[in-house]
């Protein structure tokens, strides 16, 4: 693909992306570290640390994505703060409407494999100089946790983007999901240049051994079905609810096949990254 992205991962699931002169903030989640959030129905998480910058040293956002607003370490009370400040917000439909109703009236929702084309506005440029391209934001399948447990967490989507009429996906988002038939389906139609997955194995005591988003070894399962040039992971640092922290993720990845191994981009939290 001719035009890289440059990502920064900021803490937990909150990312910036910057594609062909789009800059796109992923699951914004800015709150300081100590809080407990409750998430419901027993189950709760404490915030460990803080993000690596705060919104304050955003540049001027585009597109927000939101894999889904209903749970604090996707959207905090900080994050939601800026919503207003960005292009578009971009979210399930369940989450647009609650959104619409908190007087966030740009906000959009999608069901799996619903589109949103952004159109570029006149006399924006890509990052080559030339005009910019319209991104074109396809919802992707996601389930956060057991199916049994969706009428409790609420639905997710993840995101494929592509820029132009370029048929690629230059950057997917997983969002919080477990790896289920959805997830795979996304696998075998997307030709994926750079796959942002999303870990921690997150588990809560009330639900025993349920997993509410992949582990390392699940992911393992969908790079090499999905075979991207570069698989960056995150959503493992910063709350206490991640049973499988970025150290042990990376064992397990490093251990994996080479064709999965050498995908693997890990980001340093704050660095902006050429992928």
């Amino acid at each position: 693909m001719a035009r890289r992205p440059t990502l920064t991962r900021i803490g937990g699931p909150t990312l910036l992306i910057e594609l062909a002169g789009w800059r796109i903030l992923v699951d914004p989640t800015f709150d300081p570290p100590g809080r407990t959030y409750s998430f419901g129905w027993g189950t709760s998480s404490r915030k460990t640390e803080g993000p690596a910058m705060p919104p304050t040293e955003l540049p001027p956002v585009d597109v927000v994505l939101l894999s889904h607003d209903q749970h604090a370490d996707n959207l905090d009370e900080a994050g939601r703060a800026l919503l207003p400040g960005a292009g578009e917000v971009i979210t399930t439909a369940a989450g647009a409407r609650r959104l619409r109703r908190q007087g966030l009236r740009r906000a959009h929702g999608l069901h799996a494999w619903e589109t949103a084309v952004i159109p570029p506005n006149d006399g924006e440029s890509s990052d080559d100089g030339g005009a910019r391209d319209s991104l074109t934001v396809t919802a992707t399948p996601a389930r956060h946790g057991p199916a049994w447990a969706r009428p409790i967490v609420g639905s997710v989507i993840g995101f494929a983007l592509s820029v132009g009429d370029a048929p690629e996906t230059a950057v997917w988002i997983s969002g919080d999901s477990v790896l289920h038939d959805g997830l795979r389906d996304a696998a075998s139609r997307l030709d994926v240049d750079v796959a942002v997955v999303h870990l921690g194995g997150v588990q809560f005591p009330v639900t025993g051994s349920a997993r509410y988003t992949m582990t390392a070894s699940s992911a393992i399962d969908l790079i090499g079905s999905l075979q991207p040039r570069a698989v960056v992971p995150v959503h493992f640092d910063q709350w206490t609810h991640f049973r499988e922290p970025g150290e042990s993720a990376r064992r397990v990845l490093d251990e994996a096949s080479v064709t999965v191994r050498d995908r693997v981009v890990w980001l340093e939290r704050g660095l902006p990254t050429v992928v």
